[in-house]
């Protein structure tokens, strides 16, 4: 059975930004979920395009090494590839509401 994008949004769901206290989804670092069938029998390969909320951001490594974390703990994930992005540039309105709720950004 093949796994459901959403089911990568939730995942990645988990890992907060140390800096916003708001997690890499609703914050708009998401920018792409790809999901293949793996070589291996029953599994599926994900490739995730997300960004910073800026070029410098100083969790990049902890954000990009969770993302991959929390999505190889998958059942019938395979191969999971984390590619940061830097076009478009990310910008806050790429927020849900329940992040700028959050951040009181209304």
């Amino acid at each position: 059975m093949a796994i459901a994008e959403d089911t990568i949004r939730e995942a990645l769901k988990q890992v907060i930004d140390p800096e916003l206290f708001v997690n890499i989804v609703d914050l708009g670092l998401i920018y792409g979920v790809k999901i293949e069938e793996s070589e291996e029998e029953g599994k599926s390969d994900i490739t995730v395009a997300m960004t910073m909320t800026s070029p410098a951001c100083p969790a990049a490594p902890q954000l990009l090494g969770q993302s991959k974390e929390f999505i190889g703990k998958i059942e019938d994930v395979g191969e999971v590839d984390i590619q940061l992005v830097m076009t478009p540039p990310w910008t806050p309105d790429r927020m849900t509401e329940d992040a700028r709720d959050q951040l009181g950004i209304f």
